[in-house]
C-alpha cells in the first residue's frame, strides 16, 4: 500500500512538472525578442492561436492543481478502506460474502472559477413592477365593478383626444386549437381549411382587409394540398403586410407544463418551415390562449428575434391592478438580467377574454353588438339579449359613437393614445358569410368615423405588428425598445384565475402519464438528433454519404412535429376530449418508434470499427453508448442473469420485481441492474450457476438503522414506512423527511374540480396505509456509489386510482428545514421561480408549475424535488414541500371541455430527492443538482442486440467528443437542418444550440464522483467534436431565422450564465 501510495503521488508530480514545462516553452516563445522585433510581420491568425493555447494550458494548469489536491486524499481513502478489487474497477465479493464498490482510482475535481460563481451572486438592478411584490401588495377579493364586472367605472373627458387623435387598430383572427373538442385533424377538415381558402380569396377583396395567423401546424397541412394559385396568394398577401403571421411556432405553446426544450423545438420548427416555403420571419408574439404566462416564453421570443408580445389568460386581480395603474403595457425583463438585453414589449390585454364581447372595451353587453357572426338568424348570439345591428347609413352615426366610447373607456387603461382590439374567436371566419359581415359592417363605421375629425379617431383593420409599430412610432422609439415612462417587469404570471376562486391549476397534472410520455419522447428526440447528425457528418467526412440511410430525416421530422403539436395548450395540459387524447398518444407512440429508429440506424454507424463493411439493415438493432457513471436497468425474462463486461469479466447485478399492478408482481418479466462506471459494451447472458434469489418481502413498522453507509449518505433512518434521517458526510446535522401521501376531494357547492380547474373541499388528508397499498406502489431506491446518481435518493410510485371517485392524491414531504413561506419552483426547466405561500389565497391559490424542480432551504440546507414530468406542487408550512400526482374527477368544470377526468392510466412519477449544504443564499441551481436533472430527464439508452448467425460485426465504443466540456454548458441540441429544396432531407449544415447554466457556488460540494471544470463561458467549437472537421462557425438567432457573420473556425464563442446561444455549423 505504501508503494502504491509513492507511485500515484510521483505521478501526479510528473505529470505537473511536464505540463509546466510546456507552458514555460511557449512562454518563452511568446516573449524571444526576435521574434518581438519582427512582431509587425507576425500572423495575427498565429498570435491569436497562440494565445488560445496558452489559455488552454493554464486551464489544464488549473485543473492539475484540483488533481494533485485530491491524489492525496484519494490514496489516504484507499488506504483506510483495506479493500481491493482483484480487477481494478469492478465490484467483488469480500470475505463475507457481500459486494463492495471498489473506491474510483481516478480522482475527480471542482474546477469552477471564481468568476463563475459571481452570477448566482450579484446584484441586479431592481424592476418597476416585481410579481412577488404585486402578490404580496393585492387583497385577491372580488367586488362588483359594474358593467366590467371584475374591473372598475372608467371615466373619460371628452376633449382628450383634441390634440392628438385616438389611433384604433381592429385585429381580425381566428383562434385555432390544433386538437381541444376534436382531434387535429377533424378539425381541420371541418373548419381549419375552410378559414384559410376563403382568407386568400376575401382579404384579396379590399387591400384595407388585415388578418393574422398563429398556428403553423395547421398552415402547413394546408399548403400541402393548396392548389399554387393559392399557395401565391398567401405569399402576396403577407408580402403586402395584409396577413401577419404572428409568433410562427407550430403552436401557441402551453407555458406552464411544457419544458424549455420542447418550447425552443416547436419554434424552429415552425420558422424553418416559413423560412422555406413563405420566406418571412415573424416579428409579433400571439398568445391569447395558454392558461398564465410563463416569463421563458419572452425571452424565447426575444432570442429569436421578435420585438413585442401580446398576453391574455392573467388573474383578474392582476389584471384590474394593472389597469389602474396603466401598467398594461411594460418591458418584460428576466429577473436573473443584470442589464436590460432580454427585455421585450408586452401587451397584456385587459379583460375577461379574448371574444368579440371582451375586446372592444370595459362592457360586454355592447361590445357583443358589434360581432356581426351573431346577427339576427346565424347559430349564435349575445348572452345579454341585445343582438347586433347591420349598419346602415340610418344608423352608423349612433352605432359609431356608441363603438368609440368603448374604444375611449379602453385607451384609457394604457399609457398611449394607440389602441389595439381582437376581432375574433376560436375557429372564426370558416364561412364566407362572416368574412362578409365583419369587413362590410366595420368598414363602415371606420369610414365614417374617420370622415368626421370632431371624432378625433383614426380606425382601421390592422395586423399586430401594424398596431406595435405606430405605438413606437407614437412614442418616439425604435421597434422593441422601450418608451418613456414604461415600466419594466419581471416575473411570471401564474396561478391565472379567471373569476371567483376558480384557479387554474388543476391541469398542471391533469393526465400525467401522457405528460410523463412527453418527456421520454423528448429525451429521445434529443438523443435521435445528435447522434443522426454525427452520423450524417461523420459520412461525410468518411466519403459515405451515398451509403447512410439519410431518408431517416423524415423519421426526425415527423418525431418534431408530433411532439411540437403536444405542446400544445390543450395537449400537454391534460384538457382535451379522451379520444383526442388518444390521438394525441397515438402520434406520440409512432414517434417513439421512429425515433429509435433513427438512433438504432446512427448508432449502428457509428459505433462500427471498420465502416468499409458498413451495411443498412432496417431490422436489426445495435447498441448506442453513453459514458456516465449511473445504474443501468433493462427487463429480462428470467431471473438467472448474468452481465459481462466487454472483456468478459463479470459483474454484479441487482434483481428487483417487475410490478403489473400495486399488490401483484409479474411472474415472467424482471428489471435487472447493474453499476456502469465506464463506457461499456455489455453481454447479457442466462447464467447456469446463479444462485437462486426467491426471497419473501414482510412491512414491518420497527425502525431500521444504518440502512445505507456510503461516503456521501452514512446514515437513513426508516421510521413506519413513510419517515427517513439524511445525514451528509459533510455535515454533522441530519435533516429529517416525512413522506405522507395525502387525498384531496372536490369542492360540495356547485362547481367542482375538473381538467382546468382545482376545487379542492379544503386542506387534503392523509391516505390511510390500506387504500394506500391498493392504489400506490412507492419505491425508493439509493445508488450508494460515487457519481451524480449516488449523491440523491431516487423515488418512483406507480400510481393506479382508477377506482377512485373526486379524488387527487399528492406525495407531502415534511422536514426540519426552517423554510418559512417561501419555496421555489422552476419555470419551464430552464430558470427557478421564488414563491410564497399566500393565506389569504385558497389552497388552490397556492399551487404553481414545475416541470423539473421545487426546492425549499434555510440558511445551512436545501432540499430539492427533481421531477421527470410535469406537475403541479407547493408548501404549505415551513419545511414542506406537495406534489399533486394524479386526479381523478367525475365532472366537468364549465370551461368547455364538456367532460371530467375518468380516463387515468396506471402511471409512474419518477423524482430525485436531493439534500445540499448551503452556505450563503442565492437562486439558482448547484451544479450538483443541473447534473441530477438532466441525468434523471435524460436517462441511458439501453440498445439490446439478439446475435444473428452470421454474428455481429466488429464494434467500438464511440466518443464524439475531443475535448472536456464545462460543466456549465449543456448541449440542447445538434439538430440538422432542413435542405430547402424538399425539407424531408439534411441539409449540409448542422445546428449547434448551447445553454450556459448558473451555478449556485453557495452549495459545498465535495466527493462528486464526476468531473466538473468550467471555463468562464468559453468554448472552442473546431476543438469540441473529434474526427471532424469544422468547416462554418455562424451565430444564429434561436430560430435559425437570422444569420451574423461567420466566425473564424478556431474562434472560441463566449455565453453569459442563462443564456441560450445558436450557431449554424458545417462539419465534415
Amino acid at each position: 500500500m505504501k508503494l502504491r501510495k509513492q507511485v500515484t503521488v510521483c505521478g501526479g508530480a510528473i505529470f505537473c512538472v511536464a505540463v509546466f514545462s510546456l507552458y514555460l516553452m511557449l512562454d518563452r516563445v511568446q516573449h524571444d525578442p526576435a521574434r518581438r522585433q519582427n512582431g509587425g510581420n507576425f500572423p495575427r491568425s498565429q498570435i491569436s492561436v497562440l494565445q488560445n493555447r496558452i489559455e488552454q494550458l493554464e486551464q489544464l494548469l488549473e485543473e492539475n492543481h484540483q488533481i494533485i489536491s485530491h491524489i492525496k486524499d484519494s490514496v489516504m481513502e484507499l488506504t483506510d478502506t483495506g479493500a481491493v478489487s482483484p480487477s481494478g474497477h469492478l465490484p467483488f465479493r469480500s470475505a463475507n460474502g457481500s459486494w463492495v464498490l471498489p473506491f474510483d482510482r481516478r480522482p475527480t475535481y471542482l474546477a469552477i472559477k471564481s468568476q463563475d460563481c459571481q452570477f448566482a451572486s450579484v446584484s441586479r438592478d431592481q424592476t418597476d413592477v416585481q410579481m412577488l411584490d404585486v402578490y404580496s401588495l393585492l387583497k385577491f377579493d372580488n367586488p362588483d365593478g359594474g358593467v366590467w364586472k371584475q374591473g372598475f367605472d372608467i371615466t373619460y373627458e371628452a376633449n382628450e383626444w383634441d390634440n392628438e387623435p385616438l389611433q384604433v387598430f381592429v385585429i381580425p383572427h381566428s383562434h385555432n386549437d390544433p386538437g381541444w373538442i376534436k382531434t387535429f385533424d377533424k378539425y381541420f377538415t371541418d373548419q381549419t381549411q375552410h378559414i384559410l381558402n376563403n382568407m386568400v380569396v376575401k382579404l384579396a377583396e379590399d387591400p384595407r382587409r388585415k388578418f393574422i395567423w398563429s398556428e403553423i401546424s395547421y398552415l402547413s397541412k394546408w399548403w400541402e394540398t393548396a392548389e399554387p394559385q393559392k399557395q401565391e396568394a398567401m405569399r402576396k398577401l403577407i408580402l403586402e403586410g395584409q396577413l401577419e403571421i404572428v409568433t410562427g411556432g407550430w403552436v401557441m405553446t402551453d407555458e406552464a407544463n411544457a419544458h424549455y426544450f420542447a418550447m425552443i423545438d416547436q419554434l424552429i420548427e415552425g420558422h424553418q418551415w416559413l423560412e422555406r416555403n413563405i420566406g418571412v420571419t415573424p416579428r409579433s408574439g400571439w398568445a391569447v390562449d395558454p392558461f398564465g404566462h410563463s416569463a421563458t416564453m419572452p425571452y424565447l421570443l426575444k432570442k429569436s428575434n421578435l420585438t413585442s408580445m401580446l398576453i391574455q389568460r392573467i388573474h383578474y386581480s392582476i389584471k384590474k391592478h394593472f389597469s389602474s395603474t396603466r401598467n398594461l403595457e411594460f418591458m418584460w425583463r428576466q429577473a436573473w438580467d443584470t442589464g436590460s438585453s432580454t427585455d421585450i414589449f408586452c401587451h397584456m390585454m385587459p379583460f375577461y377574454s379574448y371574444d368579440v364581447p371582451h375586446t372592444c372595451g370595459p362592457d360586454p353587453k355592447i361590445c357583443c353588438q358589434f360581432d356581426f357572426k351573431r346577427l339576427p338568424g346565424g347559430r349564435i348570439n349575445c348572452p345579454w339579449k341585445v343582438p347586433p345591428k347591420p349598419i346602415v347609413e340610418a344608423n352608423v352615426a349612433e352605432r359609431a359613437q356608441l363603438l368609440l366610447d368603448q374604444y375611449r373607456k379602453k385607451s384609457k387603461l394604457y399609457r398611449s393614445k394607440v389602441l389595439l382590439v381582437p376581432l375574433g374567436d376560436d375557429f372564426r371566419y370558416d364561412k364566407s358569410l362572416e368574412w362578409d359581415q365583419q369587413y362590410i359592417n366595420y368598414q363602415k363605421l371606420f369610414d365614417y368615423m374617420n370622415s368626421h375629425p370632431e371624432l378625433h379617431v383614426q380606425a382601421q383593420f390592422g395586423t399586430l405588428t401594424d398596431y406595435f409599430n405606430a405605438l413606437y412610432k407614437t412614442t418616439g422609439v425604435a421597434a422593441g425598445s422601450r418608451p418613456a415612462d414604461f415600466p419594466v417587469l419581471s416575473g411570471d404570471f401564474f396561478a391565472y384565475a379567471d373569476r371567483e376562486d376558480h384557479y387554474w391549476t388543476g391541469y398542471y397534472t391533469s393526465r400525467p402519464f401522457y405528460k410523463s410520455l412527453d418527456r421520454v419522447i423528448e429525451s429521445h428526440l434529443r438523443g435521435a438528433e445528435i447522434l443522426y447528425s454525427l452520423a450524417v457528418a461523420t459520412a461525410r467526412h468518411e466519403g459515405m454519404e451515398g451509403r447512410y440511410p439519410v431518408t431517416d430525416y423524415s423519421l426526425l421530422v415527423d418525431a418534431r412535429r408530433a411532439v411540437g403539436l403536444f405542446q400544445h395548450h390543450d395537449a400537454i395540459t391534460g384538457t382535451a376530449k379522451e379520444n383526442v387524447v388518444i390521438d394525441y398518444g397515438n402520434k406520440l407512440l409512432r414517434s417513439l418508434i421512429g425515433l429509435k429508429r433513427v438512433i438504432i440506424n446512427a448508432a449502428h454507424f457509428l459505433v462500427m470499427k471498420n465502416r468499409d463493411f458498413y451495411r443498412f439493415y432496417q431490422t436489426e438493432a445495435f447498441l448506442e453508448t453513453q459514458e456516465r457513471l449511473c445504474l443501468v436497468k433493462v427487463l429480462v425474462n428470467t431471473v438467472r442473469v448474468r452481465v459481462l463486461t466487454e472483456d468478459g469479466q463479470t459483474l454484479p447485478v441487482q434483481l428487483s420485481a417487475q410490478w403489473g399492478s400495486a399488490t401483484q408482481m409479474s411472474a415472467e418479466v424482471f428489471q435487472v441492474r447493474w453499476r456502469n462506471q465506464i463506457s461499456f459494451f455489455w453481454s447479457i447472458l442466462e447464467g447456469s450457476d446463479t444462485q437462486k434469489c426467491l426471497f419473501r418481502i414482510q412491512l414491518k413498522r420497527r425502525k431500521i438503522r444504518r440502512l445505507v453507509n456510503s461516503l456521501l449518505f452514512p446514515l437513513l433512518l426508516w421510521h413506519s414506512l413513510n419517515a427517513l434521517c439524511i445525514k451528509r458526510k459533510d455535515d454533522s446535522k441530519e435533516v429529517k423527511v416525512q413522506i405522507q401521501f395525502m387525498v384531496y376531494g372536490t369542492s360540495p357547492s356547485k362547481d367542482k374540480s375538473g381538467a382546468y380547474l382545482f376545487l379542492p373541499d379544503g386542506k387534503p388528508k392523509v391516505f390511510p396505509l390500506v387504500r394506500f397499498l391498493l392504489l400506490l406502489i412507492f419505491n425508493m431506491l439509493f445508488h450508494g456509489f460515487l457519481g451524480v446518481d449516488g449523491l440523491s435518493i431516487d423515488i418512483s410510485t406507480m400510481v393506479d386510482i382508477r377506482d377512485q371517485s373526486n379524488k387527487e392524491l399528492s406525495m407531502r414531504l415534511s422536514t426540519d428545514i426552517k423554510s418559512d413561506d417561501i419555496f421555489y419552483t422552476d419555470l419551464n426547466g430552464f430558470q427557478i421561480q421564488p414563491r410564497r405561500f399566500y393565506q389569504k389565497l385558497p389552497v388552490q391559490g397556492n399551487f404553481y408549475p414545475i416541470s423539473s424542480q421545487a426546492y425549499i432551504q434555510d440558511s445551512r440546507h436545501r432540499l430539492t424535488l427533481h421531477t421527470a414530468q410535469a406537475l403541479g406542487v407547493t408548501s404549505f408550512e415551513s419545511g414542506q414541500l406537495e406534489v399533486i400526482m394524479d386526479r381523478r374527477l367525475m365532472q366537468d368544470d364549465n370551461r368547455g371541455l364538456g367532460q371530467g377526468l375518468k380516463d387515468n392510466k396506471r402511471t409512474e412519477n419518477r423524482f430525485r430527492l436531493l439534500l445540499e449544504r448551503r452556505s450563503f443564499g442565492n437562486k439558482v441551481s448547484s451544479s450538483v443538482s443541473h447534473m441530477t436533472s438532466a441525468i434523471l430527464n435524460h436517462e441511458v439508452l439501453p440498445l439490446p442486440v439478439v446475435p444473428k448467425r452470421r454474428g455481429i460485426p466488429p464494434l467500438k465504443t464511440f466518443a464524439p467528443l475531443m475535448s472536456k466540456f464545462p460543466c456549465d454548458f449543456h448541449l440542447l441540441n445538434l439538430r440538422s437542418i432542413q435542405n430547402k429544396q424538399d425539407g424531408l432531407t439534411p441539409s449540409p449544415y448542422t445546428a449547434l444550440l448551447l445553454h450556459r447554466l448558473a451555478l449556485d457556488c453557495s452549495i459545498e460540494a465535495q466527493n462528486l464522483g464526476f468531473n466538473c471544470t468550467t471555463t468562464q463561458g468559453q468554448l472552442n467549437v473546431s476543438s469540441l467534436f473529434k474526427n471532424l472537421d469544422l468547416q462554418l462557425l455562424q451565430p444564429v438567432s434561436l430560430t435559425l431565422m437570422y444569420s451574423s457573420t461567420p466566425l473564424a473556425n478556431h474562434s472560441t464563442i463566449s455565453l453569459d450564465p442563462m443564456e441560450i446561444s445558436a450557431f449554424k455549423l458545417k462539419l465534415r
